[in-house]
């Protein structure tokens, strides 16, 4: 059976002339004539059986059912470009992989260290995107996600990458302004929204004394946190695997403690088991879990991570 489908004209001619509120404007945007939008308007009305526009003289208006179709319209007609932009996108000979990640751990770990799975893999593209909150993988365009270890994920096939270690980092500067061996209490310390806890919770594991800890600046993502101790504004207390790189150049210090207990696990999440997995997504899932934790962000070697699991480890969650 034919799907009762509009035309795509008459839906785009629809949609402009909704968003301009005008025939006229519509035309000029689609370099049409204004009959043109006008002829192919009535025709979609008249297929769906339903008034999208209130005709006033020589102005129009959207009727409220037109107003409701007007942004289903809208939201089809622009992830339909989307999908259509990232196909004409595609390599001609090769292959890609969608990946949802948490941004900073997409923007401050796994990208310095993608070109090393490029250079391996020249002819497969990863596309990365952020998400922030778990989500329902299957039917969700991505091929899998990098994220913390959680409950939504049940079905899934996770397997551990790495573990969250908070130390608190600042500027050399900042520690320098504040005289001879200055205490963490006497230094402005920076929050992550999300967690409003994890300075007290660190004070009570390390034995510091915290006067008021809740006290300073609150950012929303851990990549603000990094930005803000480089800028000499206080201390963050963020997951050293993040600050690696600014450690070493010496363009952040670390002189206390680094928390003792793991706050998050990171995982790769996966629809099916490695093993089923096709070509692309098999390489990217195999080097992620082998080779990238042991991995500097400009590709030399480095250690291995504490609380690294083994090749293989895989729990469905």
């Amino acid at each position: 059976m034919p799907r009762k489908i509009p035309s795509n004209s008459a839906l785009q001619a629809f949609e402009a002339a909704a968003r301009h509120g005008s025939f006229a404007r519509a035309a000029d945007e689609l370099s049409r004539t204004e009959g043109a939008v006008s002829r192919q308007i009535g025709r979609l009305e008249a297929f769906l059986g339903v008034t999208l526009f209130e005709r006033i003289g020589n102005r129009v208006r959207l009727a409220p059912n037109g107003a409701r179709y007007a942004v289903q319209v809208r939201e089809i007609l622009d992830r339909l470009e989307r999908d259509s932009l990232y196909l004409m996108g595609q390599p001609v000979e090769g292959a890609s992989i969608d990946i949802a990640a948490i941004p900073t751990f997409a923007t401050r770990w796994l990208i310095p260290r993608l070109k090393h799975f490029q250079d391996r893999h020249p002819n497969v593209t990863v596309h990365i995107a952020e998400r922030m909150e778990p989500f329902l993988l299957a039917g969700s365009g991505f091929d899998a996600a990098i994220h913390f270890e959680h409950p939504a994920w049940a079905g899934m096939h996770l397997h551990p990458l790495l573990e969250e270690v908070l130390v608190p980092v600042c500027s050399p500067a900042l520690l320098a302004g504040a005289g001879a061996n200055p205490s963490l209490d006497a230094l402005p310390r920076l929050h992550r929204r999300q967690n409003p806890d994890a300075w007290q919770a660190y004070a009570q594991e390390s034995g510091i004394v915290l006067g008021n800890s809740a006290v300073g600046a609150r950012y929303d993502l851990h990549s603000m946190l990094i930005e803000a101790a480089l800028a000499g504004l206080g201390v963050a207390l963020v997951p050293r695997l993040y600050v690696d790189a600014e450690l070493e150049q010496g363009r952040l210090v670390a002189p206390w403690p680094a928390g003792r207990s793991v706050t998050k696990n990171f995982c790769l999440v996966l629809p099916e088991p490695i093993e089923l997995a096709q070509g692309p997504l098999q390489a990217f899932a195999t080097w992620m879990l082998n080779d990238a934790p042991g991995l500097a962000p400009h590709g030399s070697a480095r250690r291995t991570p504490r609380g690294r699991r083994q090749r293989g480890a895989s729990s469905p969650r």
